[in-house]
């Protein structure tokens, strides 16, 4: 069985996705943009200030679904730039502890939704 995740802490899908899915004790997190969920506008120009924009509505829904940044096992970011991979890994880094970090990937993709610079999408376990 699903559970619906939702929150209004973090940017309302864009198409036909939902935030994220609980099933039995795995969370799925779709993947999450520099949308400031307050003003509905993209946070643009600052890649660092952008994915911590990402990272920032990955929290509200983790926080959501009773979770946070330890629960997280795997990420997955899409960077459309892979010259900003410092930068997007240095803001990345700072919401997790290095002995527990999740794995991940990073790949540089053609475009993202909006055109912006950043996705990064998470699964976690209670």
């Amino acid at each position: 069985m699903k559970k619906i995740i939702s929150t209004s802490k973090a940017p309302a899908p864009i198409g036909p996705y939902n935030q994220a899915i609980l099933s039995g004790d795995t969370l799925y997190v779709s993947g999450q943009i520099p949308i400031d969920p307050n003003t509905g506008q993209l946070v643009k120009g600052d890649i660092f200030k952008e994915t911590h924009q990402s990272m920032k509505n990955l929290a509200a829904i983790l926080d959501e679904a009773g979770m946070n940044f330890e629960n997280v096992v795997k990420t997955s970011i899409f960077l459309k730039d892979m010259h900003q991979f410092k930068q997007v890994n240095e803001a990345y880094a700072s919401y997790f502890n290095a002995d527990t970090a999740p794995a991940r990937e990073t790949v540089e993709v053609a475009n993202l939704p909006k055109f912006v610079n950043v996705e990064i999408s998470m699964i976690a376990v209670k």
